[in-house]
């Protein structure tokens, strides 16, 4: 019984301990960069690794809030982020319904299509002449339209829709529901773990929307975030390298209040989708 506990301590003490290494490892990194964002040149070059700020100073933050382009740019990526995937969780959540009825007309045909598309795509160049030939260069539905549907999130959300009895469906349609009255009044009641899940998965996307943009987007006034701070920390770049006096002269500071900027709105999004994030991510994905 003794050897029993000390086993147990030890697995406890261990486990414990290998968490905490765990955790530290990954938000050490996070914190660090927040610390070069607020201390001065001096103290930054006088030491590799930064616990804790000798001194503070918000001038990145003073300078990147204060530029125009920045909040341009938050607004163009809210927009994306809002309206993307409102679009996206309308097409994925009414495909997903249908596909979840395997009793449906060619449902393998289509389902061999839709995850044929996950392992082919028709390639960046092919997809650039559609996206050009249908005058969406240049517009912030480049970054919407094609990216409507994931694969992935498509048959996540099929699956959970799966999970669901279908008795439940059957006693609504006695009691007189239509397909569209199951969608809204009995399936996605009930599924809302896996729609909060799917949901994020669209929005962190959207947020972090890069490789579109660079492709689709040449005007600087449709910018999203990321592509507005990727330029920005190449001007950066040059300049700190070059020398001279400017702004950009903050060096490090600026590239990680830069991160900081991008970073925080999209982390406190997270304590919301978090009671059902575990469950969505599971219970979707182990019904087939």
């Amino acid at each position: 019984m003794r050897l029993k506990w000390r086993s147990g301590l030890t697995f406890e003490v261990f486990n414990y301990s290998f968490l905490a290494f765990l955790a530290f490892i990954t938000l050490y990194p996070f914190w660090d960069s927040f610390i070069v964002s607020i201390i001065p040149m001096g103290e930054y070059l006088s030491a590799n690794v930064h616990l804790y700020p000798k001194s503070v100073t918000f001038e990145a933050y003073s300078y990147l809030l204060s530029m125009k382009e920045l909040w341009n740019s938050y607004g163009v990526t809210l927009f994306i982020t809002v309206l993307g995937t409102l679009i996206n969780m309308l097409l994925t959540i009414m495909a997903a319904y249908a596909l979840s009825v395997q009793e449906l007309k060619g449902y393998r045909v289509m389902m061999f299509f839709i995850v044929f598309t996950m392992l082919f795509s028709g390639g960046v160049i092919p997809t650039y002449i559609i996206i050009k030939d249908l005058g969406l260069i240049d517009s912030l539905w480049a970054l919407m339209i094609p990216s409507a549907i994931n694969t992935y999130n498509l048959i996540v959300l099929r699956s959970f829709f799966q999970s669901i009895p279908k008795e439940l469906e059957q006693s609504a349609k006695i009691d007189g529901c239509n397909e569209m009255g199951v969608l809204f009044r009995i399936v996605i009641p009930l599924s809302l773990p896996g729609i909060a899940t799917i949901t994020l998965f669209y929005a962190v996307a959207h947020w972090n929307e890069f490789f579109n943009a660079i492709f689709y987007i040449s005007d600087k006034n449709l910018y999203p975030l990321q592509l507005f701070l990727r330029g920005m920390l190449f001007e950066n770049e040059s300049t700190y390298s070059g020398g001279g006096d400017s702004p950009y002269l903050l060096g490090p500071a600026i590239k990680m209040a830069a991160l900081m900027v991008a970073t925080i709105p999209i982390l406190l999004i997270y304590p919301f989708f978090q009671k059902y994030f575990a469950k969505g991510a599971m219970l979707g994905a182990v019904k087939e």
